[in-house]
Parts: C-alpha cells; sequence; structure tokens
C-alpha cells in the first residue's frame, strides 16, 4: 500500500507514500483509505489525524491515471453512487498538511479535513474538466459550501491551478508556512486541540456537520440536543475543577 499511517500520542498521521508518481493513489490504496477511516474513528485513543504525503514535491495527485482512472473509463469499475467520502462522516479533527503539489484528488482530500495548513510552494487545484472527466471525489458538493460560489465555480470549470497564497487568499486554506516548518506546525495545531476536551471537540464538529445543511431554527435544536451530552460527561467536571484549581485539565474523552 502506498499510505503510511503512525501514531504519535493521541495524534494519528496518515502519509501518502508514492513520491515517484506525485503520491497518486491506486484502487487498492482507496480501500485503505477506507480501512484506516474505520480504524481513526473506531479508535478511542486517536483524538486528531494529521493527513500528508511523503517527500516535499507532491502532497497527492489523487487517483493514478493509469491504474484507477483508467479502469475507471475502461468500465473495470463500476461506480456507484456511494452517500459516503474518506472521513466525510468523521466527527474527530482532520489536519492537512499540504507539502506540495495537491490538485485533483489531492484537493479533494484537502476539502475533507476541518484545519489545512500549506508549504509556501503548494499547488491546489480541481483539474479533472481538462483531461474530459468529471471530479467524483466530493468537490462539487464540498467546494461551493466552503468558498464563494463564483471562486468555487472558477476553480471547478476552469481547473487552473492555485499558489498557496491564492488559496489562502479565498479561505480555502487557514495558513501558509515555509516548507521545513509545515509538519512542526500541523503537530503543533494537533496537540493543541488535544489539549481541550476530545468529547466537546468531537461533539462540536458533529453539530456543525450535521447542522450546516439544516434550516437555522433546526440547527438550534441540534445543537442542543447533540451538545447537551457534553455536560453529563467526566470532561465536564473536570474542565472546570481544573480551572479553579489553576492546573491543566486531564480529560479522557467521557
Amino acid at each position: 500500500m502506498a499510505i503510511d499511517y503512525e501514531k504519535k500520542g493521541h495524534i494519528r498521521i496518515m502519509t501518502f507514500n508514492n513520491p515517484e508518481r506525485r503520491n497518486a493513489l491506486t484502487t487498492a490504496d482507496f480501500l485503505e483509505m477506507d480501512r484506516i477511516d474505520e480504524e481513526f474513528q473506531a479508535d478511542p485513543d486517536a483524538w486528531v489525524l494529521i493527513m500528508t504525503g511523503a517527500g516535499d514535491r507532491s502532497f497527492s495527485a489523487g487517483a493514478d491515471l493509469e491504474e484507477a482512472i483508467g479502469k475507471a473509463t475502461s468500465a473495470g469499475i463500476k461506480l456507484e453512487p456511494r452517500a459516503k467520502r474518506w472521513f466525510s462522516h468523521c466527527y474527530k479533527p482532520l489536519i492537512s498538511a499540504i507539502n506540495g503539489y495537491a490538485v485533483a484528488g489531492g484537493t479533494e482530500f484537502i476539502l475533507l479535513t476541518d484545519i489545512r495548513i500549506a508549504a509556501e510552494h503548494a499547488m491546489l487545484g480541481i483539474q479533472e474538466v481538462r483531461w474530459g472527466l468529471v471530479p467524483l471525489g466530493g468537490s462539487c458538493v464540498n467546494l461551493p459550501r466552503q468558498v464563494s460560489w463564483c471562486k468555487a465555480m472558477e476553480i471547478l470549470l476552469i481547473g487552473d491551478r492555485l499558489t498557496a497564497q491564492q488559496a489562502l487568499d479565498i479561505g480555502l486554506i487557514n495558513m501558509v508556512v515555509p516548507k521545513e516548518e509545515l509538519m512542526p506546525t500541523a503537530m503543533k495545531v494537533a496537540e493543541r486541540i488535544c489539549e481541550n476536551g476530545p468529547l466537546a471537540v468531537r461533539l462540536v464538529k458533529e453539530i456543525v456537520l450535521k447542522s450546516i445543511s439544516q434550516p437555522r431554527e433546526l440547527g438550534f435544536v441540534t445543537e442542543m440536543e447533540l451538545g447537551a451530552a457534553a455536560f453529563k460527561s467526566e470532561d465536564a467536571k473536570e474542565g472546570p475543577l481544573a480551572f479553579f484549581e489553576k492546573r491543566k485539565p486531564k480529560f479522557k474523552g467521557c
């Protein structure tokens, strides 16, 4: 498999590892992403995931044009509708450390993450239309929900690449850093999230994902129904107690 999965305390790091082919993924790799998604979500000790690519040239070029796309266009793969994309129903925080070239499926992976940090030389883009293809990794759905309509359609319909600074300017990513600071910065962000109550963090993300497509009033109901669980937890007792005792809380995620 061209995907590595590393554990560092409560942080997990998923690395696309096929640098000779710009970290492109085969159909077997996509199945491995499904497995990692399930493992990460089921692991109570895993609180945050960082997604990145091997080397400093490419985050991911998405699907391998020769293998995965070749099978799809020759009817070797049956393209069936699926309501779930990798990590799209994950309520744990996801961070992307964009270490270079990240177009097509690479950008689609980034759209699934919550916090996005790019190296200065990174390039993003959804370029499928340039090859006569349609992006099927969720970008037609996710991108217009994350940036303005006109910028989303410009990216989807023209297919040009964006520099890291351009992506930052339209709010597609959070920050741009020198390449040598990319993973240290991503780790610092992940560690900062891990200082918070993990149950509260997961519930916040779940509320956002479920309420974003709901009418405002129904969103308030979703927020109250899901958020109430945090107040019944041991973490909710530990947090205020630690505050009054002027110490760092020791959260357990329950």
